[in-house]
């Protein structure tokens, strides 16, 4: 049996979902339901009624190891984690209490039963500022913010406990990450939402409100952020063909997801109008304190290791991500 953490989020129940339609459906969830949503463990459960679902926090050690003694887990898929970078600088307490502490009680139970393969979601904010771009996997390890180091220590302490116990990783290091199944059955739900692809399609739903862009004025093509954006269901297929990797060659390692196909906040700004058919007002504001100009991926190593391939364009995830905010936007409307 395999556990999923965090399902009930927007990657993990893109990689649930991923591992239902490649015929490994038995996975049991475990989600605390802080950021998840119960109706995306339902929806799941449609596709594939034989999952199970716990109701649990990685921080309680008792509800980790009764969710062991329960099941017969054999591999884990670890994404339940607070992800928000401007919350974990002003709380990060919250940040190293759930994420750290958490991993620690999931890792020490899956020593204690013997459960030694595990892929963890990491993050690109683990490099902090760029010293090259694309970034490759060697790129120096330099956070900026609570949330990266919460990243980056939970990759040290596998690194530990790889060496103690054989217990054997594989770190999944992503960027940007968009869009949402085609279906329209799960997709990006965060409350508040952070993320610039759906606050843009947000915007289509609301009148008077002008879109706000953060700094023209950096050494950019246009003036505007790039970044790597990459799409959530060819970042869940990675974590299937990382699961495959691990139970095949027992052997800890890291890759970095992404496309290496840079694109600027106003590139993305106007895929999006076109995708939506209309035009949205914006302004420019000042810039953000911290944000690199331009941030890369290398995945060459993915791509070669794992044989693993982005298929969407940047166009597909949008479109896909709209049909999901109509979803929740209808939502909102009928409450």
């Amino acid at each position: 049996m395999i556990l999923i953490t965090g399902a009930a989020g927007y990657i993990g129940s893109h990689c649930a979902l991923n591992f239902i339609e490649n015929n490994l459906d038995d996975i049991v969830i475990f989600d605390n339901l802080s950021t998840g949503h119960i109706e995306t463990v339902e929806q799941l459960q449609k596709v594939a009624p034989k999952i199970k679902f716990i109701k649990g926090d990685l921080r309680n050690k008792n509800e980790i190891e009764n969710l062991f003694k329960k099941f017969k887990i054999d591999f884990v898929i670890h994404f339940a984690a607070l992800s928000q970078v401007g919350e974990s600088v002003v709380n990060p307490v919250l940040y190293y209490s759930n994420n750290v502490i958490g991993t620690i009680n999931l890792l020490n139970s899956m020593v204690e039963n013997n459960v030694l393969k595990i892929v963890f979601s990491s993050t690109a904010a683990t490099y902090g500022e760029p010293k090259y771009t694309p970034i490759d996997e060697n790129h120096p390890q330099n956070p900026i913010n609570p949330y990266g180091s919460s990243k980056l220590m939970i990759e040290k302490i596998m690194d530990d406990y790889d060496k103690a116990y054989n217990l054997k990783s594989i770190r999944l290091r992503y960027f940007n990450v968009i869009g949402a199944d085609e279906k329209a059955r799960i997709g990006e739900w965060h409350n508040p939402e952070t993320h610039l692809v759906p606050n843009i399609l947000k915007s289509a739903f609301k009148k008077g409100d002008e879109f706000k862009i953060f700094g023209d004025d950096y050494d950019t093509k246009d003036g505007t952020c790039i970044r790597d954006y990459v799409d959530v269901v060819d970042l869940a297929n990675a974590h299937r063909l990382a699961y495959e990797y691990l139970n095949k060659n027992n052997k800890t390692d890291v890759f970095n997801l992404g496309t290496q196909e840079g694109q600027s906040v106003k590139e993305i700004f106007n895929i999006s109008q076109e995708v939506l058919n209309k035009k949205i007002d914006y302004k420019i504001v000042q810039k953000r304190e911290g944000d690199p100009k331009i941030l890369l991926a290398n995945s060459s190593k993915a791509k070669e290791i794992l044989k693993w391939q982005p298929q969407k364009t940047t166009f597909d995830s949008i479109k896909n991500a709209f049909e999901w905010e109509k979803i929740l936007n209808s939502k909102k409307a009928s409450n």
